[in-house]
C-alpha cells in the first residue's frame, strides 16, 4: 500500500495530480493497539511505552544504486488516569518513503467503562504532521524541467484527528474498531498534491490456554485494514511460554509472511519479526525482505500508604 512509484511519477513528470497518502504498515500488530485505536489508551492498567522500527523492503534501491528502502519509527505512551476515568495516550512518528519523510506527534484521550464481561474503551485522537518532500534528490528524465528546478526540501504541517473504539474482556479477548486521518487533510509541497486517504482498522484476537499444560499460551489474531480503494488482512498466530518466549507466523493476503521471535524479562518485551516478500518486488529480487524491531516497557505506580498518624501543631 506504499505510493513510492506514484511518487516519483508525479514529481518527475506531472504538475496537477492528487494521490493519496497510506499510512506505514506494522508486523508486530497484535503490540500496536496503541498504533491504530485511540480507544485502546490506559486500558493495560499500566504505563506503557511501545516503540517500533521497522525497514521495509530491505534493498530496495534506484537503477543508479541509491537505498530507498522505506524506513519508519514508532513510539507510543499510555496511561490510565482515574481522575478522567479513561486513559490518555502520547505518539511519535517518523515514516520515510523515498524522498518524502513525514514526522508527526499524536495526543490522545480514551474514555473507559466497564460493559458485559470486560472494559469498552471510547477515544479521540488529535495529531499533527510535518510533511517534507526533498526535490533535490530526484533526477529529471528531461534536465531542465521546470517542475523540479531549483527545489530543495520543502514542508508543510497537516493537521488530522482518529476516532477507536476497544474492547478488552476479563477472559483476554479483544476487539477493537478505528478510524484514522478523518480530516483527509489535502496538503499542497512544492508541485506536489496529496490527501491524507482516511484508513479503517478491524483488529481482534483471543489467548487460549494449550489443554493439559497452561504453560504454553496460543494467540490467534487479525488485522484488517482498508481505505476502501484497497485491503490489506494479516493473519497471525503466536505461542507464548510460561509468559517469558514467543514465537509465531502471520501471513499478510498479497504480500508478506512474517516470522516473530520475542522475549519478555519482567517488564520489558523486546521483539523481532522477519517479512519474506511474496508480492511482486519479491519475486522480481528487488526486496530482501522487511526487518522490524519492537521494544516496550511496561509498569504500575503504585505508593505504599503511611500507617503512622500523622499530627498537626496546631491540633495537639
Amino acid at each position: 500500500m506504499r505510493v513510492f512509484w506514484l511518487t516519483i511519477l508525479f514529481v518527475s513528470l506531472v504538475c496537477s495530480a492528487l494521490f493519496a497518502q497510506q499510512e506505514p504498515q506494522f508486523s508486530h500488530n497484535m503490540f500496536n493497539n496503541m498504533g491504530i485505536n485511540p480507544g485502546f489508551a490506559g486500558l493495560r492498567n499500566s504505563i506503557c511505552a511501545t516503540g517500533l522500527f521497522r525497514q521495509q523492503w530491505a534493498g530496495f534501491k534506484t537503477e543508479e544504486g541509491e537505498k530507498l528502502s522505506p524506513e519508519t519509527y514508532s513510539l507510543n505512551v499510555d496511561a490510565p488516569v482515574s481522575l478522567l476515568k479513561g486513559g490518555l495516550a502520547l505518539g511519535f512518528l517518523q515514516d520515510k518513503v523515498g524522498f518524502q519523510t513525514a514526522v508527526g506527534v499524536k495526543l490522545g484521550y480514551s474514555y473507559h467503562y466497564l460493559l458485559g464481561y470486560g472494559k469498552l474503551g471510547i477515544g479521540g485522537q488529535v495529531g499533527f504532521i510535518d510533511s517534507r518532500i526533498d526535490f533535490s534528490q530526484f533526477k529529471p528524465i528531461n534536465e531542465g524541467d521546470p517542475v523540479l528546478a531549483d527545489k530543495d526540501e520543502q514542508s508543510n504541517i497537516l493537521l488530522d484527528f482518529a476516532l477507536g473504539g476497544f474492547y478488552q474482556s476479563d477472559e483476554n479477548a479483544w476487539i477493537g474498531l478505528s478510524v484514522t486521518q478523518l480530516r483527509q487533510a489535502n496538503n499542497e509541497i512544492g508541485y506536489a498534491n496529496y490527501r491524507n486517504k482516511r484508513h479503517y482498522y478491524l483488529a481482534g484476537g483471543f489467548d487460549y490456554l494449550y489443554p493439559g499444560n497452561n504453560n504454553y499460551v496460543i494467540t490467534p489474531s487479525a488485522l484488517l485494514k482498508s481505505d476502501f480503494n484497497s485491503y490489506q488482512l494479516d493473519i497471525n498466530a503466536m505461542v507464548t511460554y510460561k509468559e517469558i518466549v514467543w514465537g509465531g507466523v502471520s501471513y499478510r493476503l498479497d504480500d508478506a509472511v512474517v516470522f516473530l521471535l520475542g522475549l519478555r524479562l519482567d517488564q520489558i518485551s523486546i521483539g523481532y519479526s522477519y517479512d519474506i516478500t511474496t508480492s511482486l518486488l519479491g519475486r522480481q529480487g528487488r526486496s530482501w525482505g522487511s526487518h522490524e524491531i519492537m521494544l516496550q516497557y511496561c509498569f504500575n505506580l503504585e505508593f505504599e500508604r503511611l500507617n503512622q498518624p500523622y499530627k498537626n501543631v496546631r491540633f495537639l
